[in-house]
């Protein structure tokens, strides 16, 4: 299992490997530029040596005159070594010194022009330079000139060493500074942590204090506090959800258990019985449409799927469910009429059910005489459905919850003229949403409309 670390461990070990690096880099640069500093003094002092050598080559009158001048002058420059040669003869040469055959190839290819090697005796730089001999026709003279560079080479790895041991301690120091930093900058982190294990489900509203965090936490905190608010909209309605559903099955089963327990209490003639048992299978009936139609939401809750999508004339299926009500219609002397025409795609029965649910409300709350209009219009954008009636108006309060499940825009809980359960608005409106649309709802000055959008898609 793959080891998980907190965030303070893993910013301190990041500031540290970041600070070690930052310190390494500055350590090699110091010391690079150091090195390269030491080989330019050497440069410039071979320099000087090789045009002193010129100099007293100008002023020799033989090879022996040379060798004494070269070691009057060289006998007080410690750890410099000169060697003269003409051709493969030398005419000078520093005791018990030997210059590396190659000299001159180095010292084409060597940085700054400055030869380096290394022997068991120790450490050299040199450089090699021809010089003409002034007024003679002979090939010039090759002249040699090395410096002892051990007290560079002595400084460098005792510098080496200091920045080793500093970088070392300074990356340690940065890491504990880093760790002391992680964990005071992630203090508000910890707080917000400790702010959230004491919410719970009766604490919702509780949000986290977005003022007191700094600016880059108080996004999340903000944006914590809208999804507990979310939550706790969801969890009310839920438990109000809950609660309706209690009381929704416990009047049926109540009607059940009183009647049967009557029932039982004495002997009952066969009619009787019948009687019983018919009024028992009606509620029967209610109970098993509201448990369908709560299956029914929830596979709406889990994103509905269209089972059936075709190209549906909307102005044929409202004709068709006028017929249907027409009976109740009559009976509560209200008229039907139906103004327009558009198509859209869709499952049919579902369209024809929340159709039916509209119109079965609007022929409920329209009053006698009057009317009730379904629009259809239709573009090259959608399909809108309006369902209009005359009859009470509805509370603009109320209006954003009429979608909700069990609601009645009424305090009672239920009419005595109605068994329905309050869920039809809540199926029609997971019926529009499957069929990506949308339904809304407005009353004003004595009359309701609800209207249902469908966006057209492609045949």
């Amino acid at each position: 299992m793959k080891a998980r670390y907190s965030l303070t461990t893993r910013l301190t070990v990041l500031f540290t490997l970041a600070s070690g690096l930052v310190l390494i880099c500055l350590g090699t640069l110091v010391a690079v530029s150091i090195d390269r500093h030491f080989v330019e003094l050497d440069r410039d002092a071979l320099r000087d040596k090789i045009h002193l050598t010129r100099e007293v080559i100008s002023k020799s009158k033989s090879p022996q005159d040379l060798q004494t001048r070269l070691d009057d002058v060289l006998h007080s420059h410690k750890g410099l070594y000169v060697s003269v040669l003409r051709g493969a003869e030398s005419l000078y040469s520093t005791t018990d010194f030997q210059f590396p055959k190659d000299l001159i190839a180095l010292t084409q290819t060597a940085r700054l022009g400055v030869a380096s090697w290394q022997t068991k005796s120790g450490e050299y730089r040199g450089m090699s330079e021809s010089v003409p001999l002034p007024g003679s026709s002979d090939p010039p003279l090759q002249v040699w000139v090395a410096l002892d560079i051990a007290h560079h080479k002595h400084f460098m790895y005792g510098l080496i060493r200091v920045l080793v041991g500093y970088v070392t301690l300074a990356t340690l120091v940065a890491g504990f500074l880093g760790w002391w930093a992680a964990k005071k900058g992630l203090a508000p982190l910890r707080a917000m942590r400790s702010r959230a294990m004491s919410i719970t489900a009766q604490r919702l509203d509780e949000g986290m204090p977005s003022q007191e965090f700094p600016v880059e936490m108080a996004d999340l905190a903000t944006t914590l506090n809208e999804m507990l608010r979310r939550l706790k909209e969801e969890f009310d309605r839920l438990s109000e959800f809950s609660s309706d559903l209690a009381h929704e099955l416990r009047t049926p089963i109540n009607n059940l258990m009183t009647q049967t327990q009557v029932t039982l209490s004495q002997a009952r003639s066969t009619t009787e019985y019948q009687e019983i048992l018919a009024s028992n299978a009606e509620e029967y009936q209610r109970l098993a449409r509201m448990i369908a139609d709560m299956l029914f939401l929830a596979k709406a809750d889990h994103g509905l799927i269209l089972p059936r999508p075709e190209i549906i004339a909307v102005h044929d299926e409202a004709r068709a469910l006028f017929d249907f009500y027409e009976a109740l219609a009559e009976e509560q002397q209200v008229r039907l009429t139906l103004a327009g025409e558009g198509e859209l795609s869709g499952d049919r029965l579902m369209l024809r059910r929340a159709l039916s649910n509209l119109l079965s409300n609007a022929i409920r709350y329209t009053p006698p005489g009057e009317n009730v209009v379904v629009s259809i219009k239709g573009d090259l954008h959608g399909t809108t459905v309006d369902v209009i009636n005359n009859g009470p108006t509805i509370d603009e309060q109320m209006i954003p919850r009429l979608f909700d499940r069990f609601f009645r825009a009424d305090k009672s809980r239920k009419q005595l003229d109605s068994d329905g359960a309050g869920l039809g608005l809540s199926i029609t409106q997971a019926i529009v949403h499957a069929h990506r649309g949308r339904i809304t709802a407005n009353s004003a000055n004595g009359k309701t409309c609800f209207s249902m959008y469908f966006p057209r898609t492609p045949r």
